[in-house]
C-alpha cells in the first residue's frame, strides 16, 4: 500500500494553521454569520484586547515598543465606529479579521497579542461585557414596570370591576388589584436577572481554550481591569459554559411572557364589545379601509415578542445540546443572544408606556359589575354563616337561586331574602329567614371588596399598601442596576487611561 493510501503514513488531518484560502461557501455561511455580529462585540473587543496587552506588558512578556504600537492601533479601533471598522468576511471571522487589520497596520507587533489566549476567548470576553450591560438595563426596565403598573394600580385601588376566570366574571375585585397581580412576577425576573448578571460579570479572562497559559499564572489582572467581580474558576467552564446564558434568555421569556398576559386581557377589553380600556393614541394604528377602527397595534407586538423569545430560547438550547468544547455552542450565540435581550428592553418599554398612558373606563366596569352575579360566592359564605347551614348546602341554595334570577333578568343586587327562602325550601325543607339590610350589604360589591383585607387581598388599603412595597422594591433594584452600570463606566475609563499612558511614555 502507498503511502497515500495508508492512513497510519498519514500526518494528522488539518494539523498546524492552513494556508489555503477558505471556500467561498465558507465565507457565505460561517464567516459571514460572524461578521454580521461583529458591531455587536466590536467595543468588547477593543476592551478585552486592551487589557490582555496592558496585562502582558505588566508581565514583562511584550516588549514595550510592541505593546505601545498595539495600544495605539487598539485606542484607534476603539474610537472607530463599528460599522466603519474594516471587517471583511473574506479575511476570516471576527478576530482574524481584526488581526489582518492590525498586521496591516503595524506589521508583527500585532502578532503579540496572541500570546497566553486563543482565538475565542477574547470574543468570551467582549460578550460578557456587553451581556454585563444589557442585564442591568433589562433590570431597569422591568423596574420601571414594575414602578409604573403600580401607581396605576393605586390610582385604581377604588375602580370596582368583576375580576374574570376564562373571561367570565368571578369575584367583585378592582382594575387596581387586577394589574397589580403583574408586578410580583416582573419584580422575581429583576431578582432573577440580577442573579444571572452576578454569573454574568466574571471573567473568562486567561482561560486559555481549555486549561490556560504558563505565561498568565494570575488571572484576575484582566478581571479587575475590565471590571468584573472576579473569575470564572474554572477555566474549561470559563471557555465554554452556556448555563448563564439560558438564565438569560429564559428570564427574557419570562418577563415578556408576564406582560404579553397582560396584553393579551387588554386587547380583549380594549374591544367595543367590552370597552373596560382604551389605549392612548400614539400606542395605537389606524385601518387604512375602515374609518371607524383603531387597532392596538402595540398590544399585538407584545404578544407577538412573547414567542418570539421563546422561539430564541428554544434555538439556542437547541444548539447547545451539542458535546463540550465546541464552538457551535457560542458562535451562534454572539448574536442571538445580545439581540433577544435587546428585544427584551424595547418590548418591556413598549408595555410600560401602554401603561403609563392607559385610560380605564370606570363607568363601563361598574355597570358590568352591577349587572352581573359576581357576589355570589360572598352570598354562599353568608348564607352559610347567618343559617348555620354547610357550605355545599348554601352552595346550591345560591345556585338555584341565580338561574332563576338570570332567567328573570335579573342581577346579583336584585337577589332577595324571598328568592333564597324559596329556593332553600325546594332543596333542604325549611327557609332561612335571613336580614334583608344584612343581605343587602352582603350582596354590596363595594363592601364585598372591603372585607379583602388580608395580605394580597383587593381593599383598597391593601393594594395601596402593597403598591408603595412594591414600589420601593422596584426602585431598590432600579438603584442597584443603576449602580453597576456606573461601575462598569469607570472601569472602562480606568482601562483606557493606562492604555493612554502607555503610549504617552518616552
Amino acid at each position: 500500500m502507498t503511502a497515500a493510501g495508508n492512513p497510519s503514513e498519514r500526518g494528522p488531518r488539518l494539523a498546524g494553521p492552513s494556508q489555503q484560502a477558505p471556500a467561498e461557501e465558507l465565507i457565505d455561511a460561517g464567516f459571514a454569520w460572524e461578521i454580521a455580529d461583529a458591531p455587536l462585540l466590536h467595543h468588547g473587543l477593543n476592551l478585552a484586547d486592551l487589557a490582555h496587552v496592558l496585562d502582558l506588558r505588566s508581565r514583562e512578556l511584550i516588549p514595550r515598543h510592541a505593546a505601545a504600537d498595539l495600544v495605539s492601533v487598539l485606542l484607534e479601533a476603539h474610537s472607530t465606529d463599528a460599522g466603519d471598522f474594516p471587517y471583511e468576511a473574506a479575511s476570516g471571522e471576527v478576530y482574524n479579521s481584526r488581526e489582518r487589520h492590525f498586521v496591516a497596520r503595524i506589521g508583527d507587533s500585532a502578532g503579540w497579542l496572541h500570546a497566553g489566549r486563543p482565538r475565542r476567548e477574547a470574543a468570551r470576553v467582549a460578550l460578557r461585557l456587553l451581556l454585563r450591560s444589557q442585564t442591568a438595563r433589562l433590570i431597569e426596565a422591568g423596574a420601571e414596570f414594575a414602578l409604573v403598573a403600580s401607581s396605576v394600580a393605586a390610582d385604581h385601588a377604588e375602580t370596582f370591576m368583576g375580576d374574570q376566570t376564562y373571561l367570565q366574571q368571578a369575584q367583585p375585585s378592582t382594575f387596581g388589584h387586577y394589574l397589580l397581580g403583574f408586578v410580583p412576577p416582573s419584580l422575581r425576573d429583576g431578582e432573577r436577572f440580577s442573579a444571572a448578571l452576578h454569573q454574568v460579570n466574571t471573567s473568562p479572562g486567561g482561560a486559555g481554550c481549555v486549561n490556560g497559559s504558563r505565561l498568565l499564572d494570575d488571572r484576575n489582572t484582566i478581571a479587575a481591569d475590565l471590571g468584573f467581580d472576579g473569575v470564572i474558576a474554572h477555566t474549561r467552564d470559563a471557555m465554554w459554559q452556556t448555563d448563564v446564558f439560558i438564565d438569560l434568555l429564559a428570564t427574557s421569556a419570562s418577563m415578556i411572557a408576564n406582560q404579553a398576559k397582560l396584553a393579551e386581557d387588554l386587547e380583549i377589553w380594549a374591544s367595543q364589545e367590552f370597552d373596560y380600556v382604551d389605549l392612548a393614541g400614539p400606542f395605537t394604528r389606524a385601518s387604512v379601509l375602515m374609518p371607524q377602527k383603531r387597532n392596538p397595534y402595540s398590544l399585538s407586538i407584545i404578544r407577538g415578542a412573547s414567542g418570539v423569545l421563546i422561539g430564541r430560547m428554544s434555538g439556542f438550547l437547541a444548539v447547545v445540546k451539542s458535546p463540550s468544547a465546541r464552538s457551535d455552542n457560542l458562535i451562534f450565540a454572539y448574536g442571538e443572544i445580545p439581540r433577544a435581550l435587546d428585544f427584551t428592553a424595547r418590548v418591556s418599554a413598549l408595555t410600560t408606556g401602554v401603561v403609563r398612558t392607559l385610560d380605564v373606563n370606570a363607568p363601563r366596569m361598574w355597570s358590568e359589575l352591577e349587572r352581573g352575579f359576581t357576589q355570589a360566592t360572598d352570598l354562599a359564605e353568608y348564607v352559610m354563616v347567618a343559617a348555620g347551614i354547610d357550605y355545599r348546602t348554601a352552595y346550591h341554595v345560591v345556585g338555584r337561586v341565580v338561574r332563576e334570577a338570570s332567567r328573570r333578568e335579573l342581577s346579583g343586587l336584585d337577589i332577595t331574602a324571598e328568592m333564597l327562602d324559596d329556593a332553600a325550601e325546594e332543596l333542604c325543607g325549611r327557609r332561612l329567614l335571613l336580614e334583608p339590610e344584612a343581605l343587602a350589604e352582603a350582596l354590596d360589591p363595594r363592601r364585598i371588596v372591603a372585607t379583602r383585607r388580608a395580605t394580597g387581598g383587593a381593599s383598597p388599603p391593601e393594594v395601596r399598601s402593597m403598591a408603595e412595597e412594591f414600589t420601593a422594591t422596584a426602585v431598590e433594584l432600579r438603584t442597584r442596576a443603576v449602580e453597576e452600570q456606573q461601575r462598569y463606566a469607570r472601569a472602562e475609563e480606568m482601562l483606557l487611561a493606562q492604555a493612554a499612558e502607555l503610549v504617552a511614555a518616552p
